[in-house]
């Protein structure tokens, strides 16, 4: 017979000895995301993955608030974060700190996530855009690459929460 395990049995980590574990080499930039819902689901898989940081920008809602909390469950307390107005004071913060700037978007350069290289000995952000606009225009020109998800069915897009927990995953299985 098969049991579910119970809360107890899956011993995961607390938050302060979170705080002290490695992390990998990814962090994930929220641009000017509408939905409290896509910002907290995004902390609970940050947390998941142990993505160094998430960066929200721009009009992206901000913790605390009961909407970001009741999908995080409580990884605003985990996961490190920080707010900055400008995309691209991000970008560029990022690229001065050696970090490979990504953009999850689908553009006339972009790579689809199965063909993407992720380099083990590298640092990355990936960057998730507008539920309606995705990226910002006056981001784009400042990003190294872009990754698609491949889509099969008729619909053109993901939800941002989702397509978040696909990206953060395949850097998490290559970085870790």
């Amino acid at each position: 017979m098969v049991n579910k395990l119970k809360l107890e049995e899956l011993n995961r980590i607390d938050v302060e000895t979170f705080k002290k574990v490695e992390k990998i080499p990814l962090v994930v930039v929220l641009d000017n995301i509408r939905s409290m819902h896509n910002v907290g689901a995004t902390f609970r898989t940050a947390d998941a993955f142990l993505v160094q940081k998430i960066i929200l920008c721009g009009i992206t809602p901000q913790p605390p608030h009961r909407e970001i909390h009741k999908a995080a469950l409580g990884a605003t307390e985990s996961v490190d974060w920080s707010y900055e107005n400008d995309i691209n004071v991000t970008i560029n913060d990022l690229k001065s700190r050696g970090f490979e700037v990504v953009g999850i978007e689908q553009t006339t350069n972009s790579t689809m996530i199965t063909d993407f290289k992720i380099d083990n000995t590298k640092k990355y952000a990936v960057i998730l855009g507008n539920e309606v606009e995705g990226i910002s225009d006056e981001a784009l020109q400042n990003i190294d690459s872009f990754i698609e998800i491949p889509q099969l069915g008729t619909k053109h897009s993901l939800n941002v929460s989702v397509c978040g927990g696909i990206v953060m995953w395949e850097f998490a299985k290559a970085l870790k």
